[in-house]
């Protein structure tokens, strides 16, 4: 599957623009955006583009849907009568548990969708922050449900290598979202309030790595972040309560003068720290 099509030509898509072509693929951009189709093709990171892809989608053997997880279920509807037979079609989206089954109920029965999630997302957001180097050394999951095909499991596993993803895992749609509940949402829910704490404007000129580094995920696409985030709140509910209980665990330590108690929690979490770094 040599030509693929990426519809929405966002950080996410356009880096796999890019990746894709350098990787020898035909590659055609569909983009609500005309300025947007025409960036690409400045930049050579499509070969050909357009705003609707009701010229090229038929000649895609693979499609990959870079759009927020509320514009799928339209889009598919409204374009898959353009694909040809056979066609695999890849979504991104970064929860899958009130997106899959529904897409996968109003698909041709002669076209597949594959629920992917590679691990190397970014706070910028648009075309111009596109980077092909993202999937580096990134982590890939594939998403099947009992109607995908082994054949497409595996083809889009030689894919995730040839972008050079290093570690693809296989999860099921409900260890996903809560592995992602956990990763990644709360991760940036952190974020954003530790930003939102204090008005600390005037702090720039004091900051150190460790407040970089934490808060780097802060900046946060708006839109997308709080659809991602509705999609998955039982479990996201689930993941801040047992953040919360951490956190009054350690105040509990603290106001209390529990030295013993603080060095087991620093112990713990540099043992577990450690294995990010292998």
């Amino acid at each position: 599957m040599k030509t693929i099509g990426i519809v929405g030509l966002g950080v996410m898509g356009a880096s796999f623009a890019m990746r894709c072509k350098q990787l020898g693929y035909i590659v055609y951009g569909i983009d609500i955006d005309h300025e947007t189709i025409e960036y690409a093709l400045d930049h050579d990171m499509i070969d050909e583009g357009d705003t609707k892809g009701d010229g090229s989608l038929w000649k895609c053997d693979m499609v990959l849907l870079a759009l927020y997880p509320k514009q799928l279920k339209s889009w598919i509807e409204q374009n898959q009568k353009e694909l040809k037979p056979g066609t695999l079609l890849l979504e991104i989206s970064g929860v899958k548990s009130n997106i899959s089954k529904e897409l996968q109920n109003i698909l041709r029965p002669d076209l597949e969708l594959l629920s992917i999630h590679p691990m190397c997302g970014r706070e910028s957001r648009g075309i111009r922050f596109a980077d092909p180097k993202i999937f580096e050394n990134a982590n890939f999951i594939i998403i099947p449900l009992e109607n995908n095909s082994t054949k497409a499991v595996v083809a889009i596993s030689a894919f995730a290598k040839e972008l050079g993803c290093k570690n693809i895992g296989v999860l099921s749609v409900e260890e996903h979202d809560r592995m992602i509940g956990f990763l990644s949402q709360l991760t940036h829910v952190i974020a954003v309030s530790l930003m939102n704490t204090h008005e600390n404007a005037h702090l720039v000129e004091y900051t150190g790595d460790s407040f970089r580094d934490l808060t780097r995920i802060a900046k946060i696409n708006e839109d997308m972040w709080s659809e991602l985030f509705v999609l998955n709140k039982e479990i996201l509910l689930d993941e801040i309560d047992q953040f919360m209980a951490s956190i009054q665990n350690f105040r509990t330590l603290l106001q209390n003068e529990d030295i013993d108690g603080m060095k087991k929690e620093f112990i713990q979490s540099t043992d577990r720290r450690k294995k990010f770094d292998q």
